[in-house]
């Protein structure tokens, strides 16, 4: 198989998740509001999902690959590295403030400026889909037309696409509330995560070139996503459940084994 076909399906793999997070905005052609209860249990079920999905895919992975004390070195620094690029990614997304329903007429410069934050946003989500298809054409994985896929590719690119709903659905929270419509809403909701294919070709081409570095890939990936789950999901679920019964961590905490519940039985597939 060439590399360019290689690449293409990497690529549509990250087109795939980006194109899930457009699936948050659908409860708005229903519903008028979406209730906070359901917020909760939603960012809950992504946390959960990306949680198992780090641990049990990319960190399981990245000891399988492991030759050595080196390799297990490798994977560590991997798993700090991607956890500052979620912090870096946090200060740069902190310090600029856009309002979405402005986009539209923003001029050259502005639009560089919120895809380059967008980058740093989702890149890490990206990375992990291209780390995870380090294995594609090789022994082991499960034929899809011409391609060998391993099983963790497809395992996180479901796991993302998955996550991706509901950060939809927080980007058209406030777009709503600016009166955007709703076919809008899918767009820049889609638009929040199109660095994803972009982030996973550039990973896969790494890995696939530098293998030694694959310990490190996956540590990285995982990393980022771990910490993003920590700093960003769990605190937005909480702060959405403040004003629940309980503080919304039975919501919260249902989300979070339903994610388990679903992404822990692909892991012995």
């Amino acid at each position: 198989m060439s590399l360019l076909a290689n690449v293409v399906l990497v690529f549509v793999a990250g087109l795939v998740t980006a194109l899930a997070t457009g699936i948050g905005v659908l409860p708005f052609f229903v519903i008028g509001t979406v209730s906070e209860r359901l917020q909760v249990a939603l960012w809950g079920l992504a946390s959960g999902i990306m949680v198992s999905a780090s641990v049990f895919g990319l960190v399981g992975e990245g000891l399988a690959e492991a030759d050595g004390q080196t390799d297990i070195y490798l994977m560590l620094g991997g798993l700090i590295a991607g956890a500052i690029l979620v912090v870096v990614a946090d200060r740069i997304i902190s310090d600029h403030e856009f309002d979405p329903g402005t986009y539209e007429e923003a001029d050259f410069r502005k639009l560089v400026l919120v895809l380059g934050i967008l980058t740093v946003h989702s890149f890490p989500e990206g990375v992990a889909v291209g780390v995870s298809f380090a294995e594609l054409n090789l022994a082991g994985g499960i034929e899809f037309g011409p391609f060998v896929v391993p099983v963790l590719a497809i395992f996180m690119t479901v796991a993302i696409s998955i996550h991706n709903v509901p950060e939809g659905l927080a980007i058209s929270i406030p777009l709503r509330s600016m009166g955007v419509s709703n076919w809008r809403m899918v767009w820049w909701a889609v638009f929040s995560s199109l660095p994803q294919p972009i982030g996973a070709v550039l990973a896969f081409a790494f890995v696939r070139v530098a293998r030694e570095f694959l310990p490190a890939g996956f540590g990285f990936a995982a990393g980022a996503m771990i910490f993003l789950v920590v700093s960003e999901f769990i605190p937005e679920a909480l702060e959405h459940g403040s004003e629940l019964a309980g503080r919304g961590y039975r919501e919260l905490a249902i989300g979070v084994t339903s994610g388990f519940s679903i992404m822990i039985p692909l892991v012995f597939v």
